[in-house]
């Protein structure tokens, strides 16, 4: 995802000077070509986020569209005071990208575990959120945050869902992505874990049960439209994600729901729990440690089928 929102990225700012991307002293490898090319359009902050969104909020101001780039939680964390009162509370067309969410950098412990981010930013008035599934959402998604005016979060995943050429229909921030359809369940996701639960219903396909899955790419502002949807005309609703459940995707699913009246006939969050995710290896590993793997989801979409039924 790293590598095709950098190539997006260099594309765009070829054609207008006015796009800028500030990096806290990382990602060169990646970043080397842009800075070569468009010298006049790059900045290294060093290791001090709050200073890269200082002058990130200050340049959009000036008129600049300002990317800031490092792994995850560096800046969201660290600079969460800038976020909130320079860049979103003026509008400011600061975009923050984090690399590396959830547990793509699982091998490097807590403080490279990005697991609260979506929650945290989805909190803030007058801002995006947007978690890209595939390499084509995080190329749709670059030229969309581009485009639309104020403070966003791109959060990028070391890995990333295969999706085929059928499923690809035009991309919008705040409406979910069709990935399959079904009625037996739904299952809303979004980030490279999606791949996780293409793997899980394609098993479920198998055994008969055809279940809709939903790219929920644009955590903020939610796709009320698709969630009530998926209650009135699916057996249930799943939601997947590498991030904390406390304020994450499946809350956002959840609020929406009761905030409409509307009750699915089952209902499943499946993330990390109230806990630090303190084991450390790849993010393949850690999914399968916290119940987020295909497998688990499976078992949980089998558990809600037989709930689903027992209901109806």
């Amino acid at each position: 995802m790293r590598d095709a929102f950098v190539r997006q990225l260099t594309e765009i700012a070829r054609k207008d000077a006015k796009v800028m991307l500030i990096t806290g002293d990382l990602g060169f490898g990646v970043l080397m070509k842009f800075a070569e090319e468009l010298p006049g359009q790059f900045l290294n902050a060093g290791v001090s986020e709050q200073n890269m969104t200082l002058l990130a909020t200050g340049l959009a101001l000036g008129g600049r569209t300002v990317f800031t780039y490092s792994i995850a939680n560096f800046p969201i964390l660290r600079p969460l005071e800038m976020i909130r009162n320079d860049a979103c509370y003026h509008n400011a067309n600061v975009k923050v990208v984090g690399i590396g969410g959830g547990f793509s950098y699982g091998a490097l412990g807590i403080s490279h575990h990005a697991t609260e981010d979506l929650a945290i930013l989805r909190s803030l008035p007058d801002i995006t959120v947007v978690a890209p599934c595939d390499l084509w959402e995080t190329e749709e998604a670059t030229r969309a945050l581009v485009a639309q005016p104020g403070t966003a979060y791109l959060r990028l995943d070391k890995s990333h869902a295969t999706t085929s050429e059928g499923s690809k229909r035009d991309f919008a921030l705040g409406k979910a992505r069709v990935l399959e359809e079904g009625d037996a369940l739904t299952i809303v996701s979004c980030g490279g874990i999606v791949q996780e639960v293409l793997d899980a219903t394609a098993h479920l396909r198998s055994e008969g049960h055809r279940c809709r899955v939903l790219s929920m790419h644009t955590v903020k502002p939610l796709d009320k439209e698709a969630v009530l949807r998926a209650a009135q005309e699916t057996g249930g609703i799943v939601t997947v994600e590498e991030h904390t459940l406390d304020g994450g995707l499946g809350s956002a699913v959840a609020e929406t729901l009761l905030d409409a009246g509307v009750a699915p006939r089952a209902f499943k969050r499946i993330g990390l729990r109230s806990c630090f995710s303190s084991v450390v290896g790849s993010q393949e590993y850690l999914r399968k440690v916290y119940g987020m793997d295909s497998q688990s989801i499976l078992l949980a979409a089998r558990e809600m089928l037989s709930l689903s039924t027992v209901s109806s």
